[in-house]
């Protein structure tokens, strides 16, 4: 946060310095009024293309691994850990029962073995615990 800062004052400055010289040169007759222009131009060309490499990068994601033992521990089901993915996602119970070809009622029964099984009392908890567990 501290960098961000530095960097952002340190563009407005000079730009304000920029805009000053500039300003002096226009004053004295030195320059035509198109170069300050073209100069003020390039100057803000470069720093949006550096804002935007900056913004643009971002580092390389960890790959989460699956914990198959813990799996096989919480005895979930396939059915189970699919129905788990997509309460993960924030899809409700209409929404799974319409995307796994089920009625809601068999996806209440699910929710509810996975809420068991992972020894939690919302949906959330549930999501949270599974994440802990690495097998989300």
């Amino acid at each position: 946060m501290k960098k961000t800062i530095l960097i952002f004052g340190s563009l407005i400055l000079a730009l304000l310095l920029l805009f000053q010289i500039s300003t002096y040169s226009l004053i004295l007759g030195s320059t035509s009024i198109e170069v300050v222009i073209a100069v003020i131009a390039l100057v803000f060309f470069f720093t949006g293309i550096y804002l935007n490499k900056k913004s643009l990068h971002k580092p390389p994601q960890t790959e989460i691994r699956i914990d198959e033992k813990k799996l096989a521990e919480l005895q979930l089901s396939k059915r189970e850990y699919e129905v788990l993915q997509e309460v993960a996602l924030g899809l409700s119970n209409k929404e799974i029962a319409d995307k796994l070809f089920l009625t809601e009622s068999t996806i209440k029964t699910h929710v509810s073995n996975v809420l068991i099984k992972l020894d939690a009392k919302r949906r959330t908890q549930a999501i949270q615990i599974a994440k802990e567990l690495n097998i989300l």
